[in-house]
C-alpha cells in the first residue's frame, strides 16, 4: 500500500486576520512528489473546529467576497452561546457546518483536476490562533 497511498502536513500561518489561505500550488507541490503521474484522489482535511476548506475563485474578490458573505451570515457578536476567546468567537465553532473542513479532489495524471478559475483554499476566520495544519493525502 505505500505505493498507493502518500501523506504530508502542512503547517500555515494564517495570521490575526479573518483569510482565504490559497493552498493549490502547496497541493500541486506534494502530487508533483506523491502522485507520480498516477490518477487518483486528493484529500485535504484540516483538523480544527474553526476553520474550513473551499474550492473558489481567487484574486478577483470572490476570496474577500465569501469572507463578507460569512460575516454576514455568522456575525462576530454577542449572540453565540460557545463563548470563550474574543468577542464572536462561538461563530468560528459554526463555520465547519457550512464550509467543512475536508475536501476529496480528482487527479489525473498526476494533476490535480480544477475548473480553470478554481483555487483550493483554507478557510479561517479564528483571529485567535493563528496556527493551522491540513492534511494532504494522495491515494492512486
Amino acid at each position: 500500500m505505500t505505493d498507493t497511498f502518500h501523506t504530508h502536513v502542512l503547517r500555515i500561518t494564517t495570521g490575526s486576520a479573518e483569510t482565504v489561505y490559497d493552498l493549490t500550488g502547496d497541493c500541486e507541490a506534494f502530487l508533483r512528489q506523491a502522485a507520480g503521474g498516477r490518477d487518483g484522489l486528493l484529500n485535504i482535511f484540516t483538523p480544527h473546529a474553526t476553520a474550513g476548506l473551499a474550492v473558489i475563485e481567487t484574486g478577483s474578490g470572490s476570496d474577500d467576497d465569501l469572507l463578507a458573505a460569512l460575516g454576514d451570515l455568522l456575525p462576530a457578536d454577542d449572540r453565540w452561546r460557545h463563548r470563550h476567546g474574543s468577542p464572536g468567537h462561538g461563530r468560528d465553532h459554526v463555520l465547519p457546518a457550512f464550509v467543512p473542513p475536508h475536501a476529496t479532489l480528482p487527479v489525473i495524471g498526476g494533476r490535480l483536476e480544477l475548473g480553470t478559475w478554481q483555487s483550493v483554499c483554507l478557510v479561517d476566520t479564528n483571529r485567535d490562533n493563528p496556527n493551522r495544519q491540513v492534511r494532504l493525502t494522495f491515494l492512486g
